[in-house]
């Protein structure tokens, strides 16, 4: 289909600024320390000031065969003097501590891209693990990148001689060296991670000296080698910021430091009921941590028993929250009705991953939103909500626990692996510019008598904690009646009752939906929601700057939407939805809408690249 001919380029459609970044992954066995290095070097880049974003990479197996293709953990981080919206579409540095590393992430790697590998790992026995006929340092089938071998095993061992560790215990001390080469490549500190070390071992000294002498030795083989070629130090300057505190945060860490905050603005103690389900169990370690702040932890035997715990939680008058993946919240479906059905406020956190069943449980996807919107038993609406980031993840918690105490409803809040595992830059924000939302119990009966399902201008009924004087009424799964709360059959009444379920949960108030990048009389408007903010705002960005009329409208509020979504999606020629599923959101906004909205598709476990994006918008606008 033809386009309108081209209005004037917006004045944000001006050649980007002049900034650099810089993307490496590590990449080794899952023994090898990879998350952790990762994790250090991130902190390292923290207080070097440049903005950036981590995308850690988990087998799923636990423990598979060392040197085999499916044990390969890794971890890339992209970091630079400018904004950093994702992880990087491809490295420019990959370090790769065994050929099973290599094999699978060199494909990835930048034309051009700088490979440094522990050539002591690339025995016969290793290479074969990796599926290699031959070693392809020694041959030319790297020769599209930049090869630097070098022996880390045999120079670790080297480095930790004096400390009389056995081989085994000595060469776990390799991440160590790789990290300290890795600081020296990109002008890093490395105070702050010896200091972390002497934490981290402080009733181990041994180990801790053995491990700072590795890192101080990668570092320092940096600085002697004088190499020519590939390996030289690179000073990456500090990126712009406004002033406040700044810290590293993930999205597991984002959400329960928001579903802390968001108890506290509502006056309410808070209980957890929590079951470990990968890639969720991290914010039930988190809150364990938070018990000052009136938090209650409770790892329950299932699923099922997980959310029930929650919900009695919230009957007795505190915020129950219970969080899963996929698999967790389709046992706890029944439960979630139970919840629709005795009108308590309860926050569900779902970590999508790869599915269906037990699927890739590591690996990250947005397959969930159907079960989100409409997977449960009879008509069960509740409110569902979607951080696009890790820091998002603060505000869209509070925002859960405020629908939920305001309006007396579950309330399922969605990330996924990415985000929860991922980190980047968050500024502590000042708690005092978030408005409380204090709960109000009713605690006397009312001028009239006491309704139990009588309802506010909200359509929320009052919340009552048992005992209270007066106030004894019926709660559970069955049929309400209107007002009374009695159980009630009749034909007339479930449908009353039915309507104003889901007529409460359309009226929860939502902010307008704003263009987060672009204008409302664009050609084309890239849709997204969750996790694929980053390689979208960032691909759209360069189709501008490229004069192209596109925009970026970016969902939180998944159901239900905005009342303007309908009118502003309709002012655009073109709609295209990315999403890491087959097209779950493009079918609800067809649906809601009745737009034609144009899928663009991905389930390989990974994250959208920018380039991916910026193709599809050139399809769509050829």
């Amino acid at each position: 289909m033809a386009t309108a001919a081209k209005p004037p380029l917006p004045s944000d459609a001006a050649p980007l600024p002049v900034s650099e970044s810089v993307v490496v992954r590590f990449a080794g066995d899952s023994g090898d320390g990879m998350q952790l290095t990762g994790g250090q070097f991130t902190l390292s880049t923290a207080l070097a000031s440049n903005d950036f974003a981590t995308f850690p990479d988990f087998p799923a197996e636990i423990r598979a065969p060392q040197g085999t293709l499916f044990g390969v953990s890794a971890f890339q981080i992209n970091f630079g003097s400018g904004e950093v919206d994702t992880a990087g579409d491809q490295p420019d540095v990959l370090i790769a501590m065994n050929p099973a590393a290599l094999k699978t992430n060199v494909e990835q790697l930048k034309a051009g891209g700088l490979i440094i590998a522990d050539e002591g790992e690339f025995g016969e026995r290793n290479l074969a693990k990796a599926k290699y006929a031959g070693n392809p340092l020694d041959d030319d089938s790297l020769s599209k990148w930049q090869v630097l071998k070098l022996n880390i095993s045999q120079m670790t061992l080297d480095s930790v001689r004096p400390f009389g560790l056995g081989n085994k215990e000595a060469l776990r001390c390799k991440n160590m060296w790789t990290l300290g080469l890795a600081l020296w490549m990109f002008d890093r500190d490395r105070a702050p991670v010896v200091a972390w070390l002497n934490a981290k071992f402080a009733k181990k000294p041994v180990l801790a000296e053995a491990n700072i002498a590795a890192l101080n030795a990668g570092h320092a083989y940096g600085e002697t080698a004088e190499l020519s070629g590939p390996m030289k130090q690179h000073h990456i300057g500090a990126a712009p910021a406004d002033p406040g505190l700044y810290r590293t945060v993930t999205g597991a860490e984002s959400i329960s430091l928001g579903l802390v905050a968001g108890a506290q603005l509502a006056g309410l103690k808070m209980f957890f009921g929590g079951y470990p389900i990968t890639p969720a169990s991290a914010i039930l370690h988190h809150l364990s941590g938070l018990k000052e702040y009136g938090i209650t932890t409770f790892q329950a035997e299932d699923e099922i028993a997980a959310i029930a715990s929650a919900i009695g939680a919230s009957y007795a008058g505190q915020l129950g929250v219970t969080s899963s993946s996929g698999p967790g919240i389709a046992l706890k479906g029944e439960a979630m009705g139970l919840a629709i059905m005795t009108e308590l406020p309860l926050v569900i956190i779902n970590s999508q991953r790869g599915g269906p069943s037990t699927g890739l449980p590591t690996k990250t996807e947005q397959s969930d939103l159907y079960q989100a919107v409409y997977g449960r038993n009879g008509d069960a609406p509740m409110p569902v909500i979607a951080a696009r980031s890790p820091a998002d993840a603060f505000d869209c918690a509070i925002e859960a626990v405020r629908i939920a105490t305001h309006y007396m409803t579950p309330v399922m809040l969605l990330t996924d692996g990415y985000i929860a595992n991922a980190a980047e830059p968050w500024r502590v924000p000042d708690m005092s510019s978030y408005p409380p939302f204090p709960v109000t119990f009713l605690d006397k009966v009312p001028e009239g008598g006491f309704k139990p399902y009588g309802r506010d201008a909200k359509l929320a009924r009052p919340w009552v904690k048992p005992g209270t004087p007066g106030l004894l009424h019926r709660i559970g799964g069955i049929e309400k009646a209107v007002d009374t709360g009695n159980i009630d059959y009749g034909a007339a009444n479930h449908q009353a009752m039915t309507d104003i379920r889901q007529n409460k949960v359309l009226g929860v108030e939502v902010p307008d939906q704003s263009v987060a990048l672009g204008a409302a009389d664009d050609v084309l408007v890239v849709v997204g929601w969750g996790s694929t903010y980053g390689p979208i705002h960032q691909a759209v960005r360069r189709a501008r700057a490229r004069g192209l009329r596109v925009a970026h409208v970016h969902l939180r509020h998944i159901w239900p939407m905005p009342k303007n979504l309908g009118s502003l999606l309709k002012g655009y020629q073109h709609i295209l939805v990315p999403e890491m599923n087959t097209g779950q959101l493009k079918t609800v906004l067809r649906d809601q809408f009745l737009v034609d909205a144009r899928p663009l598709n991905k389930v390989s476990g990974q994250p959208f690249r920018i380039a991916e994006i910026e193709a599809a918008i050139d399809r769509v606008l050829a």
